[in-house]
């Protein structure tokens, strides 16, 4: 979350900065912010924050929020306390529920505050909050908050968006379509705002494509599988054999009015871009195959000396090869930093085996630097690591190959035998749990 939440004050003219150095043991956060407009329009894009407030008073316990609240500059609080006002106040507990007579309680003991204002419960003007964080765990609540804050409500996070495009009710889907959460986070990472250009190499059924167009970017994709860019073929939805006419990708984005974002999607191998010299892409997101659910391939042949592509009838098929996942990253990365505009970023998801990865297995290259790097876990054993990367330097033809020769390079051989490594733990797996069930 802090990262999504970093790439969206880049996006909007903020910087993050925060007091708080444990993201992971408290559900709320304290950031400085330059202005209420930022705040808002942050609060706009993000689908990991639930709503942000204005901070008046803060403390470990009710006496250090009340002392907090009285050292509040009062010129800050008049604008929305004036008689001509309506407000209410709501509470907030994190990992408890209180009854009502304690919230009337917490509630009456602000009478300290200037309220000049009419209760309005159904249609206030300002409203008001009180944050109480009892902890993360659910089998150890305390008795009092960890910490206690009070504030002015200002917007609501953008959550209701994984529901509305959730993949359960897309018109064409597939058997990898990315969650629509993650979907919208990876396309905060890449900071998609409006009229850019946003390009899918591995581009599916589409499903980040959507998200981008959602933030009013014009969007493109390619992909290996024909039966799959043109909506042929065995369906992956349940109860479904084929794919309808209409399922498409096309037909995706005009499911949410969002088919005037559409550019197009080819049939093509990332491994072989056909593509000009010249940049054109404001940010490159995408989910390359990891080889479990989806293969990795690549056109090409066994023969030593494979017949051009220029010699093919326009109606052949070319061969396909296996794709190591180790030459798929240093295909993108070099792609991305060919073809981004300066400042523009690649955003992808690098599949690791756990009990081996290290931060040196994550691909790099001289004209991309690394932004972020979070971790999904997929399962006890695996997960997949969400990059991003921004085009920090013009590409040059020597930048292609340079960075191989770095040490940095060794640990990408590892990628190629994920495949391999998830299902052993699979296998495993199944094996300890027929173990158990015969003792």
């Amino acid at each position: 979350m802090p990262q999504e939440i970093k790439s969206l004050l880049s996006l909007f003219g903020g910087q993050f900065i925060s007091s708080q150095e444990t993201y992971g043991k408290s559900p709320f956060w304290i950031l400085s912010i330059p202005s209420e407009d930022i705040a808002r329009n942050l609060m706009k894009r993000t689908v990991c924050a639930k709503s942000i407030f204005e901070l008046w008073g803060h403390g470990k316990s009710p006496e250090e929020l009340y002392n907090s609240l009285k050292n509040y500059p009062v010129e800050k609080m008049v604008p929305f306390l004036h008689s001509d006002s309506t407000y209410k106040i709501k509470i907030h507990t994190f990992n408890k529920t209180l009854t009502q007579e304690e919230k009337v309680k917490r509630i009456d003991a602000l009478a300290f505050l200037p309220f000049e204002g009419k209760v309005n419960l159904k249609k206030p003007q300002h409203i008001f909050s009180i944050l109480e964080d009892y902890g993360l765990d659910p089998n150890c609540i305390p008795e009092n908050p960890h910490n206690i804050y009070f504030g002015r409500w200002i917007a609501d996070g953008q959550r209701e968006l994984i529901e509305s495009y959730s993949v359960k009710k897309r018109h064409f889907i597939g058997n990898t379509s990315m969650d629509a959460g993650l979907s919208f986070i990876m396309a905060n990472h890449g900071k998609v705002k409006e009229n850019d250009i946003v390009f899918d190499p591995f581009v599916g059924t589409g499903g980040l494509l959507i998200a981008s167009a959602h933030f009013g970017a014009y969007v493109y994709g390619t992909d290996i599988d024909y039966n799959t860019v043109h909506g042929l073929g065995k369906a992956s939805r349940k109860n479904q054999k084929w794919r309808g006419p209409d399922e498409n990708i096309r037909a995706n984005l005009r499911q949410y009015g969002l088919e005037k974002y559409y550019l197009d999607v080819l049939v093509s191998d990332a491994s072989k871009p056909s593509w000009r010299k010249g940049t054109y892409f404001d940010a490159i997101i995408t989910d390359p195959p990891y080889g479990i659910r989806e293969s990795t391939r690549r056109t090409g042949s066994q023969k030593e000396i494979p017949k051009g592509m220029e010699k093919c009838p326009e109606s052949h098929v070319p061969v396909s090869l296996s794709y190591h996942l180790s030459d798929m990253f240093f295909d993108l990365l070099n792609f991305a930093a060919e073809t981004l505009v300066l400042g523009g970023r690649l955003v992808y998801w690098l599949p690791v085996y756990t009990p081996e990865y290290t931060e040196e297995m994550v691909p790099w290259h001289p004209c991309l630097k690394l932004i972020s790097n979070c971790e999904q876990k997929l399962s006890s054993h695996t997960s997949r690591r969400l990059i991003t990367m921004e085009k920090v330097k013009k590409f040059e033809n020597r930048d292609q190959y340079s960075h191989l020769l770095s040490d940095h390079f060794l640990p990408y051989q590892g990628h190629n035998s994920f495949r391999e490594k998830y299902f052993s733990g699979v296998t495993k797996r199944i094996a300890k749990e027929e173990k158990s069930s015969q003792e």
